[in-house]
C-alpha cells in the first residue's frame, strides 16, 4: 500500500460487460477514476477460462492465454483481447493508477480430456471421512493447451497437466456423478488450510496439489511472467483458505525477488473468506510471515449487520470498531464495503443495504486504519438478473449508484483525513470521530454517522480553536465553530451521515467535483 491516502478499486463486477468489451471501458475510464482519487484497480482475472464468453474469471483453464489463441471456443476472454487488454493497462498507468491482477491459483478448469484414474470420494461436510470404496473414475484432468502450444510465439511454459498434478475433482464421467469430491489415488489434502470441514483444501474443479514440485514451480513462473508482461504492481489472490498457506509466502517470495531486478515492489492483496473470527487471519499472517494483507471480512460483516438489523437503531454502531482485522492489525487490512462474491445472488450474497452504505463507505474512507477498497458497482450502479441460491428465478437486481456520495468522501479523504484520529464512540446510535490534520494537511476533519431515529450530537476535539466547519454532504445547513480549546459540539441527522470540514475550504473542494 502507498504511503499516501491510496484508495483501490475492484474494477469489476459478477455481471460486469458481456460482449468482450471491459477492457476499452477500463481504459476509457482511467482519467475520470484517478481525477477522483482513485490510486489503485483491481482487475479481474484476465486470462482463459473454461466458458470464455461468461465465465467472470474463476474458473481458470490457461494462465498463460490473456485473450490470444482460440482455445475453448474463443481467442478474447470476457473482457477482450490480449491487445486489448494491454491498452487497458497502459492507459490505467497512464493515468497514475496501481494495477493489481486477480489470481485464481487454487484450481484449474475445462479440461481437454479425461483420464482414469484411482478415487475414493469424501464427505462434502468432513473431508477427512471417506465414503464407499476405492473406485475408478474418469475424470477432467488433461489439459494440453493445444491452441497456444501449437503457435509458433514463444511460450513462457510448455508445461501441460494432468491427473498427478491434482489431489480432488467434483466430477466423474463414468458415473455421471458431479458436485461430489473425489480424492485421487495416492494423494492427500493438503495441511495448513482451513479448517472448516474437517479440511477445506478442496473448493471447485480440478484441485491443484501444491506437493507436486512442477505445479508450484509453473505457478511462480506465472507470477513473474505475468507482471512482467503486464507491468502490474501485484496482485489480487483468490480462495487463500483453500491453499497451504506457506505456498503463498514462497510464491511472494519468488515473484518479489524477480521484480527486485527492475527496482519494483509488488503488492498483495488476499481473500481469506472467515466472518465470525479474526483468528484465522492472524494464523494466516503469521504462516506467511505477514508477507500480504488481507481483505477485512468481519468488518464487511459487521457493516452487513447494521444495515440489516430492524429497527435499525438495534444495531450498536460502537461494535464496528472491535473484533476486525482493521481494529487488531491495521497495516495488514484492506477494508471493503461490497465485492462481486457478496453482491445480491451471488455465493457469499452478504449485502449492505443501500441506506447504510454510504456511511460504511465514509468509515473506511475517512478513518487512518486500513487501505479501503471501492466496489465497480458501488460507483455506476447495476442492474442485471440472475438465478438465486434458492434454485428460483430468475431474480432482477438493480443496485444503486452511489458515485455522488464517493467523490465527495474520496475529495475528503485526499484533502482533508490526515494526522491524529479522535474516536468517539460512545453511544450506540450515534458515533463520530475527528482528524486533526499534520503539517503539510492543517485543517481538520469530523465525521457523525447514525442509525437513531432522532438527531445526534456529539463534542469533538478538531484541534483548530475557532475554526468554522459545514457538512461537506449539505445534510446539515449550519456553521458549526470549534471554542477557545479547539472542541465543538457536531450535528447528525436521524439515519444519516455528515462531514464536517473546515469552512474555508469548502469552495476549494467543491471545484473539485463534476
Amino acid at each position: 500500500m502507498e504511503a499516501t491516502n491510496g484508495v483501490m478499486l475492484q474494477g469489476f463486477h459478477w455481471y460486469s460487460w458481456e460482449g468482450g468489451e471491459h477492457w476499452n471501458y477500463l481504459a476509457a475510464l482511467a482519467p475520470d477514476l484517478a481525477a477522483a482519487g482513485v490510486t489503485a484497480i483491481w482487475l479481474p482475472p484476465p486470462y482463459k477460462c473454461d466458458n470464455p464468453a461468461h465465465n467472470v474469471g474463476y474458473g481458470p483453464y490457461d494462465l498463460y492465454d490473456l485473450g490470444e489463441y482460440d482455445q475453448k471456443g474463443s481467442v478474447p476472454t470476457k473482457y477482450g483481447t490480449k491487445t486489448q487488454f494491454l491498452g487497458a493497462l497502459a492507459a490505467l498507468k497512464r493515468a497514475g493508477l496501481q494495477v493489481y491482477i486477480d489470481a485464481v491459483l487454487n484450481h484449474r478448469a475445462g479440461a481437454d480430456a479425461t483420464e482414469e484414474v484411482g478415487a475414493i470420494i469424501v464427505d462434502k461436510n468432513d473431508r477427512t471421512r471417506e465414503v464407499g470404496d476405492w473406485r475408478t473414475i474418469r475424470a477432467w484432468t488433461r489439459f494440453d493447451f493445444a491452441g497456444r502450444l501449437s503457435s509458433d510465439l514463444p511460450q513462457p511454459s510448455t508445461k501441460t497437466y494432468s491427473h498427478d498434478d491434482f489431489d480432488a475433482v467434483d466430477r466423474d464421467e463414468i458415473t455421471g456423478w458431479s458436485d461430489t469430491i473425489f480424492k485421487l489415488k495416492d494423494k492427500q489434502f493438503e495441511t495448513h488450510v482451513s479448517p472448516e470441514k474437517g479440511n477445506d483444501d478442496f473448493l471447485m474443479f480440478a484441485d491443484h496439489d501444491m506437493d507436486v514440485g512442477a505445479v508450484v514451480d509453473d505457478l511462480q513462473q506465472w507470477g513473474a511472467w505475468i507482471l512482467d508482461a503486464t507491468d502490474a504492481d501485484g496482485f489480487r489472490l483468490d480462495a487463500l483458505k483453500h491453499i497451504r498457506s506457506f505456498f503463498f509466502r514462497d510464491f511472494l517470495a519468488s515473484v518479489r525477488a524477480e521484480r527486485e531486478r527492475v527496482g519494483r515492489e509488488v503488492f498483495a492483496v488476499g481473500e481469506y473468506w472467515d466472518t465470525h473470527s479474526t483468528q484465522p487471519l492472524h494464523d494466516f499472517l503469521d504462516d506467511t510471515d505477514h508477507s500480504l494483507s488481507l481483505f477485512d471480512v468481519p468488518l464487511q460483516a459487521k457493516f452487513h449487520d447494521a444495515s440489516r438489523a430492524a429497527p435499525r437503531s438495534a444495531y450498536d454502531l460502537r461494535e464496528l470498531v472491535t473484533g476486525t482485522l482493521t481494529a487488531q492489525d491495521p497495516v495488514h487490512a484492506v477494508t471493503f464495503v461490497e465485492n462481486h462474491d457478496t453482491q445480491p445472488l451471488q455465493a457469499l450474497e452478504q449485502v449492505v443495504e443501500g441506506w447504510f452504505k454510504p456511511w460504511a463507505y465514509a468509515f473506511i474512507l475517512l478513518r487512518q486504519e486500513g487501505y479501503p477498497c471501492l466496489f465497480h458497482a458501488d460507483w455506476t450502479g447495476a442492474d442485471y438478473q440472475d438465478q438465486g441460491r434458492d434454485g428460483s428465478g430468475p431474480y432482477p437486481i438493480h443496485l444503486a449508484s452511489h458515485e455522488w456520495v464517493l467523490r465527495r468522501l474520496l475529495v475528503a479523504r485526499h484533502h482533508c483525513a490526515w494526522g491524529e484520529q479522535r474516536d468517539y464512540f460512545d453511544h450506540p446510535n450515534t458515533v463520530g470521530w475527528s482528524r486533526l490534520g499534520d503539517n503539510l494537511h492543517p485543517h481538520s476533519l469530523a465525521v457523525m454517522i447514525s442509525n437513531g431515529t432522532q438527531e445526534g450530537w456529539k463534542w469533538m476535539e478538531v484541534g483548530r480553536p475557532g475554526a468554522a466547519f459545514v457538512d461537506l454532504f449539505a445534510h446539515r445547513g449550519e456553521r458549526i465553530v470549534a471554542n477557545d480549546d479547539g472542541w465543538a459540539c457536531f450535528t447528525v441527522n436521524p439515519e444519516s451521515c455528515s462531514v464536517w470540514v473546515a469552512e474555508e475550504r469548502l469552495p476549494e473542494l467543491q471545484a473539485m467535483l463534476p
